[in-house]
């Protein structure tokens, strides 16, 4: 499947046998945040017993890798804030090739096959056709991802309650243009407007029909939705919902890292530690002066092993213009710092407050979880696609990207992300490679291990750990890779959202050559002696410590209620070791931790989303 992804991602889908070696990015097989999440369910009934009434409204920007139990019956498409950069809130929905599992469709083919779909909670639309109901969304094909074929679709259906039956009202095969398109449809038909209503988005895909190289063999055809309103009382015109609300997600707060060792963050502080936080988010109201839109960002460090605030700051209020963008960067004074000696997890939190009270609330608020611990990495956890080097010639075909140790020490082990392949044509064998630096490029060899097996990771992130037996000692710039021992396709994972930077190679040939793809290999080198300190060494404010239980757990937790308010919402969340938010849901008892893979988590509870609690959770088989 031959693609060119927007915004300069190229996705090339060629066949095995071309004239020369070339870099290759292809989608993914299987998409290891849902693999591991092992859900399993698919269709789910949802937290609403009951009809929902009007508005309906979702921009998919709530917590979690699957939509809103609330509003949506099933969880086929992820939701996610890596598959584009042109949503006008946080979260979409994207439609692939992947079931709710991470993997292929067993009814994927070259031919074409039904892929995700999206359904709605029934909805009570019994209303006179006068009060003007409409449905509106916004509709992107690819995005940052790969293009649909020019048979594959996007289309709508409505049911029809007294019938039992699903009628189409909608479809696209339009992929000509980039970014969102809003589409409106009236719904005014007797049949539909009834107690009981419901729509649902189905995605028709279909595989490359190469299928020489299995390892290739990939995810494909997306669309992403975002912004759907279904209301009374519009017109065609009306495609806005009035919100105030965040655009993307936050990341590092570290100039080059995503993430880096701790005891390397304190050796160079002063040139690593951010000046800023990058901040993005948009005023969707239509509000004209001299009724602008008022609002002021906040801004929070919170030490999570110290269980403290480190610093708290806001911007100032200012007005915003109709339909306008806000990108800048809020000046940051502070630098990471906390009392442990060899890993940290600190909170980056920013929201919005409006003068006014109408718009939804949870896009106002974005969360990173900055992570220090014993390895070095540029990219953010996430697989978008695969990336190798294929054809003729690319049996000894190495590649490397380069890193850098401020300080004399020692490398451990090397995480590779690599991705399931269609027939498992993945498991393979290649050479784990370590080099120095020769002015910009690879240099000698420094570490070579033969004949390592190819491994899916079990955390989240899909990644493996590969042990050095010797250390390596590293100071300056180092570089990690592997070396390829045919000239099949290797597909490691590649993160699209983050420029390597020129800090990314290949050899051919007898020749070391900067990668011309936009995006990161997902490998981590781990640096330093075993960390000595983890979860276990949290210090809480014993007034903070819930009580929770059983713990260890294999499928459910309680919490105390002693330990919660009296009143109000509470929110349970979840992060892991790399300070990734793994499951955010209201209050119950029993909570459900069955869709965790065994491993050790901190379990925080939230009011209005402040925090108001913490402990160290153990999850086992």
């Amino acid at each position: 499947m031959i693609r060119k992804l927007i915004l300069n991602i190229i996705f090339l889908f060629v066949c095995l046998y071309t004239s020369r070696s070339q870099e290759i990015v292809t989608g993914l097989q299987i998409n290891s945040q849902l693999k591991n999440l092992k859900s399993g369910i698919s269709e789910s009934k949802g937290l609403t017993a009951d009809t929902l009434e009007l508005p309906f409204f979702d921009d998919f920007s709530g917590q979690g890798v699957f939509p809103n139990g609330k509003k949506w019956s099933d969880n086929y498409v992820l939701i996610n804030n890596t598959y584009t950069d042109q949503q006008i809130t946080i979260g979409v929905a994207t439609f692939d090739a992947l079931n709710n599992l991470g993997r292929l469709y067993e009814t994927a083919s070259p031919t074409g096959f039904e892929a995700d779909h999206l359904t709605s909670l029934p909805v009570n639309l019994n209303y006179p056709a006068s009060d003007s109901i409409w449905l509106s969304f916004l509709v992107e094909p690819g995005g940052l991802a790969d293009l649909p074929e020019k048979n594959d679709s996007l289309t709508l259906k409505f049911f029809a309650p007294d019938e039992s039956k699903w009628h189409s009202v909608w479809k696209t095969t339009d992929i000509s243009y980039t970014g969102f398109k809003v589409v409106t449809i009236k719904i005014d038909q007797p049949r539909f407007l009834r107690k009981g209503f419901s729509f649902r988005f189905i995605n028709y895909a279909s595989l490359s029909s190469n299928l020489d190289n299995p390892s290739m063999v990939s995810n494909c055809d997306q669309w992403n939705i975002d912004y759907v309103l279904l209301d009374r009382g519009r017109t065609y015109r009306d495609t806005i919902f009035r919100d105030v609300a965040f655009r993307y997600p936050l990341r590092s707060l570290l100039k080059t890292y995503e993430a880096m060792p701790w005891k390397q963050f304190r050796q160079t502080y002063l040139q690593e530690m951010g000046s800023y936080i990058p901040i993005h988010y948009r005023n969707n109201d239509t509000i004209n002066a001299p009724k602008l839109r008022n609002v002021t960002d906040y801004y929070e460090i919170w030490d999570v092993y110290k269980n403290s605030q480190a610093i708290i700051f806001d911007k100032g209020a200012v007005n915003l213009d109709p339909l306008s963008n806000v990108d800048y960067n809020a000046s940051l004074i502070y630098t990471f710092d906390t009392d442990n000696n060899d890993s940290a997890l600190f909170r980056i939190k920013s929201w919005l407050k409006m003068t006014e009270d109408f718009d939804p609330k949870e896009n106002d608020t974005v969360e990173y979880y900055q992570r220090f611990s014993n390895y070095f990495a540029f990219d953010d956890g996430t697989a978008e696609g695969g990336y190798g080097i294929n054809g003729l010639g690319s049996r000894n075909a190495m590649v490397a990207y380069r890193f850098k140790s401020f300080m004399d020490d020692t490398l451990r082990a090397i995480n590779i992300c690599f991705n399931d392949s269609y027939e498992n044509a993945n498991q393979r064998a290649f050479d784990l490679m370590v080099w120095d630096d020769n002015g910009g490029l690879p240099g000698d060899v420094l570490y070579s291990r033969q004949e390592v097996m190819v491994e899916q990771g079990d955390s989240i992130n899909g990644f493996h750990t590969y042990y050095i037996n010797n250390a390596v000692p590293v100071n300056g710039i180092f570089y990690v890779g592997w070396k390829q021992r045919s000239d099949t396709f290797l597909n490691a994972g590649f993160d699209i959202n983050t420029p390597h930077g020129g800090k990314q190679f290949y050899w051919i040939n007898g020749n070391w050559i900067q990668s011309q793809v936009a995006g990161s290999v997902m490998i981590r080198p781990v640096v330093g002696a075993p960390i000595t300190t983890s979860i276990n060494d949290i210090r809480y404010k014993s007034r903070n410590q819930i009580h929770l239980w059983p713990n260890p757990a294999k499928e459910f937790i309680r919490i105390d209620p002693a330990d919660l308010p009296v009143s109000g919402l509470v929110y349970v969340t979840i992060i892991d070791l790399q300070g990734r938010e793994l499951l955010k849901v209201p209050y119950s008892d029993p909570i459900n931790i069955s869709s965790l893979h065994e491993g050790i988590y901190i379990v925080v509870t939230s009011l209005n989303g402040r925090t108001i609690g913490y402990n160290r959770l153990v999850k086992t088989r």
